[in-house]
């Protein structure tokens, strides 16, 4: 239908030339916005199949950590973690590039999505499926000059008005939050579950929740899906953690799914 659109208004613009110059610029205008319009939604509606059954995002980074970096994603993937977040705000471009290539290579061996945190270009770099941005990086639509359509783009969101302008900006997921106390980064307020259970209600975007989230408190995010640090990374067993953590969110979404 959007192609038939466009043709119509190829066809309008071919006869308007012959009768006023500016109406044929307007309809090539909407002619070209409607192009980016049919893009941006053969792209949400991908990144929607390729997100739709992920559950469990572990958000690790370079520093504190109990136990090697490679040991602790590989023991998460074989948990059941479905995407694996780089988020390191410190050390060098040359150290978190390795480590990126490193995390890219353990999730391209399960088939797991990897995502860069606010680093467009290391995501390139090291041909990660996505990045992800906090409200002060660069906004998603110059973040896709850098990484391209077919990158996901995901956008941390503190309220229902920055999820809906995250939405209205093409992002293809959203993390919401936080929600609980947290031991790896600190927060002035807590918007709680309940932020969480409103943008579930309001939109069909992919929301991870955030924020000192645990298998015990998993079961209060009506999203069913939950982005982690310390739970999994600073567990005696992280695959144990990782699989308790995915079956609540599992169990979650079930349920949620078979309220009225």
């Amino acid at each position: 239908n959007l192609r038939r659109s466009a043709e119509s208004l190829r066809s309008l613009e071919e006869y308007a030339k012959t009768r006023d110059g500016q109406l044929a610029r307007d309809f090539e205008t909407l002619r070209y916005e409607l192009y980016e319009l049919e893009a941006a939604i053969v792209r949400t509606l991908t990144a929607r199949d390729r997100l739709a059954g992920c559950r469990l995002m572990l958000l690790v980074g370079l520093t504190d950590l109990p136990a090697p970096l490679e040991m602790i994603v590989t023991s998460a993937l074989a948990g059941g973690v479905d995407i694996v977040q780089l988020r390191e705000k410190s050390g060098d471009d040359a150290t978190l590039l390795a480590a990126a290539r490193l995390l890219r290579d353990l999730t391209r061996r399960t088939g797991t999505q990897f995502v860069v945190n606010d680093r467009p270009d290391l995501a390139v770099l090291a041909d990660a499926d996505g990045v992800h941005v906090g409200q002060d990086d660069l906004p998603v639509r110059e973040v896709r000059r850098i990484v391209g359509g077919h990158r996901l783009v995901g956008v941390s969101t503190h309220s229902l008005e920055q999820a809906e302008a995250a939405r209205r900006a093409g992002a293809d997921l959203i993390g919401v939050g936080p929600c609980f106390p947290s031991q790896t980064k600190p927060f002035d307020a807590f918007v709680g579950p309940k932020l969480v259970a409103d943008v579930a209600a309001t939109m069909t975007l992919p929301a991870f929740a955030i924020g000192g989230i645990t298998a015990e408190n998993a079961g209060e995010l009506a999203t069913g899906r939950a982005a982690v640090s310390r739970a999994i990374t600073h567990a005696e067993q992280p695959e144990h953690a990782a699989r308790r953590l995915a079956a609540a969110l599992r169990r979650h979404a079930v349920s949620s799914t078979a309220s009225p």
